[in-house]
């Protein structure tokens, strides 16, 4: 029995102080993580198992299932893996680039138990959803290396103390601007408010060489990057979308002024009438071809934009900074990616194995370089050979540090599905911004009821 093994209790023991341990550290080092207490909504019902019970036999071919990654990076660390196990080939399932279509499929292949997704790339905030569920396995801490990577990452990767994924990226929003434009413009900083960054667009935008711009993009389309803009945007007017209880709090003043603005940004014309369609592909595109002052987006389009081989028209001619907010510094969302193995999956030893690799320090240093995905271990942000070369990540260090989370709830589809019917809805005109808080109230407090 087990149970009167020392080794095992000593190793229990060892493992318990380390959950405590990073406890301490993410208090100290990640304030804004503490509302990531959000865990304990109401309607969360599915008991984790615990980390013990995860068995992870059986070695052969995998599944890696993830979007498009239009940077190659993802498919050289799977080469890479391949090249050195010909018994245990990876194959990519390339899923839509659509976060919210992802999901779907992924929900769906774990709700009839089917063994042909191995290793999830899950967005940060449906770890919990997908091991409240079962439908991945808690991971032994002891193969992945927690306590050298951003404590915020790993917090994002675990439910209820459990370590439920190994963290493959983080990120924070930032705020791209067409920096020889402002100067131009005699605009002499980035903005740190809303009412700054349009007083910068109506500088720039009576330019010449301005002409046929438009002045701020974010993602607006109805998808998963709205919930995250309409979460940015309340907690940058001061507000949330639910308090440290898991009430809901979106009709609120402060609420209606994050919604105000974005509703009041399509109406003027700040915000282009065709962002309505935008997820961060769209975005990108349209401020690399030279279509916009500022665009809001994650740090993974800084390779794409900085092209020098013609593909980018504002290559040298950009910055980042924080997003702006009402009446001051705005508050990011903390995204992310997360890496897990499937409950259902065959090959569960190579696929813990396949994990560590494609999580590591080495694989994401080779990945920085190719996709400018931010790693999970600090020792990058302070390193002056690294930042020299990738110069957005000191701003986004302080975008982890400032940063809040979306809503950390296990019933999470329902949650950001009710965000997106309504923001949108008054975004496209149909609501107006006062209805479509106090509609959206009522939806998230019947989710969160149960």
């Amino acid at each position: 029995m087990t149970a009167h093994n020392p080794t095992t209790k000593k190793k229990e023991q060892v493992m318990m102080q380390r959950r405590r341990d990073r406890r301490v550290l993410v208090g100290l080092a990640v304030a804004a993580t503490a509302a990531l207490g959000l865990t304990a909504c109401a309607g969360e019902t599915a008991e984790p198992a615990p980390a013990a019970e995860a068995e992870f036999e059986g070695r052969g071919p995998i599944q890696y299932v993830s979007s498009p990654d239009a940077s190659g990076a993802a498919q050289e660390t799977i080469d890479a893996w391949n090249a050195e196990h010909p018994d245990e080939q990876v194959t990519w399932v390339e899923l839509p680039l659509d976060a919210d279509q992802q999901r779907q499929q992924m929900v769906q292949n774990a709700q009839v138990e089917g063994s042909s997704y191995s290793v999830l790339n899950l967005d940060v905030v449906w770890t919990s959803e997908f091991a409240a569920n079962r439908w991945i396995a808690p991971l032994p801490e002891d193969a992945l290396p927690l306590d050298e990577e951003i404590p915020a990452t790993v917090e994002a990767a675990s439910y209820r103390d459990v370590v439920y994924a190994a963290p493959y990226y983080t990120d924070g929003a930032m705020l791209y601007s067409r920096s020889d434009l402002l100067t131009a413009a005699g605009v002499d900083a980035a903005p740190e408010t809303w009412a700054e960054m349009e007083a910068a667009c109506d500088a720039v935008l009576a330019l010449p060489e301005a002409e046929g711009m438009s002045c701020y993009a974010g993602q607006f389309d109805k998808n998963e990057g709205l919930t995250v803009n309409f979460s940015e945007a309340v907690n940058s007017a001061g507000g949330s979308l639910f308090d440290a209880e898991g009430t809901p709090t979106v009709d609120t003043p402060e609420a209606l002024t994050a919604l105000e603005f974005l509703v009041d940004g399509f109406d003027s014309g700040m915000i282009p009438r065709e962002a309505i369609t935008f997820q961060e592909e769209q975005g990108r595109q349209a401020f690399q071809e030279g279509k916009l002052v500022f665009l809001r987006n994650w740090p993974y389009i800084f390779k794409s934009l900085s092209a020098t081989d013609g593909s980018s028209a504002v290559n040298g001619k950009f910055e980042v900074s924080a997003i702006p907010g009402e009446q001051g510094l705005g508050v990011s969302t903390l995204g992310g990616r997360n890496i897990a193995i499937s409950s259902f999956a065959e090959n569960k030893a190579t696929a813990l194995d396949f994990v560590t690799f494609f999580t590591s320090r080495e694989q994401q240093e080779a990945r920085l370089t190719l996709s400018s995905r931010a790693p999970v271990f600090p020792e990058f942000f302070a390193d002056d050979a690294v930042t020299a070369q990738y110069p957005y990540l000191p701003t986004l260090l302080e975008s982890l540090e400032n940063g809040q989370p979306r809503p950390k709830v296990v019933q999470y589809g329902a949650t950001t599905a009710a965000i997106q019917d309504e923001i949108y809805a008054a975004l496209n005109g149909d609501k107006s911004a006062q209805d479509a808080l106090s509609d959206l109230q009522e939806k998230l407090a019947s989710i969160t009821a149960g």
